[in-house]
């Protein structure tokens, strides 16, 4: 029985293509050199300029909008926050048959974190939780025009129930389905956040997280920046920490029994979510995402 294959309607970003498009949005930076960056993840296709710039264009459409709310709140998050975040330069337009807008930014040097170097150090978890408070303590007399006008407000975890049950009975073989469902229940039982809506990352792992000779050194991927409830970004202490680092985080965060219980709920979604997607053609997905519902499990 033959099968019908899905078009793929993603643009294609060329060399030639994000060279046109720096030239003639961004002339004071045509004679910079441009060279692919690899890997740079499933939501956009990145480029060096020259040695300090950066170009990102969006791969699909679930990632367009991310440039424009990077140049609105970026530069105002930076100076409150205790690591380094993405400075932006630039907002691009659509031209050339490319149909969104695009970000040229400041190039942040450094390795992505890794469980190896970081999930037993207590100093990098409480280094973490210091970042996440300051961002939560950042709340400009505008927020709730901005959650309007930005589309800022957080997702409910509610939203995730009939992908994240599909995907535990999916899984079933791999993980032990009792327990990953009893964790579900409880999250989606969990009291709600009660308290002001705060600023969270929203999409806080391992990934998003660069070091510089072993220390933290960045945050970067603010794609999923928002404001209401901060459970989401206590993701991070499943995708790099181990029992005892989390602890850590944990009491430097001050997260009650809640918070912490809705975190894992999330850890647990996304890990699945991601499990599903990829860990079939991509080893280290599989390995990764394996950690993080395993980690939620313990929790």
């Amino acid at each position: 029985m033959a099968t019908t294959r899905t078009p793929d309607t993603r643009p294609a970003i060329t060399a030639t293509l994000v060279r046109g498009l720096v030239d003639t949005q961004f002339p004071q930076l045509a004679a910079l050199p441009l060279e692919l960056f690899e890997p740079a993840g499933s939501d956009h296709v990145i480029y060096r300029l020259g040695g300090e710039l950066s170009v990102r264009l969006p791969r699909h459409a679930g990632a367009i909008g991310q440039a424009e709310k990077e140049f609105e709140w970026l530069p105002r998050l930076a100076p409150q926050l205790t690591l380094a975040i993405p400075v932006p330069v630039g907002v691009g337009k659509p031209d050339f048959g490319y149909p969104w807008r695009w970000a040229v930014s400041r190039w942040l040097e450094g390795e992505v974190a890794t469980v190896e170097a970081l999930a037993d150090s207590s100093a990098a978890a409480v280094e973490l939780a210091e970042f996440l408070t300051a961002l939560q303590r950042f709340a400009p007399e505008d927020i709730q025009a901005a959650k309007v006008r930005d589309k800022l407000t957080s997702r409910p975890l509610a939203d995730r129930d009939r992908a994240t049950r599909a995907a535990i009975a999916e899984v079933g073989a791999a993980f032990d389905t009792t327990a990953m469902t009893e964790l579900w229940n409880a999250a989606l039982s969990a009291p709600g956040w009660d308290r002001p809506p705060v600023w969270f990352h929203g999409d806080f792992h391992t990934g998003n997280l660069l070091t510089v000779d072993g220390r933290l050194s960045a945050v970067i991927d603010f794609g999923g920046l928002g404001v209401g409830d901060p459970a989401c970004d206590l993701t991070i202490a499943f995708t790099l920490m181990s029992a005892a680092s989390r602890a850590a985080f944990r009491a430097a965060l001050g997260a009650d029994d809640a918070t912490w219980t809705r975190g894992r709920g999330w850890a647990l979604a996304t890990g699945l979510n991601a499990y599903t997607s990829y860990a079939a053609v991509n080893p280290q997905v599989a390995m990764q995402t394996t950690r993080q519902i395993t980690e939620a499990l313990i929790g």
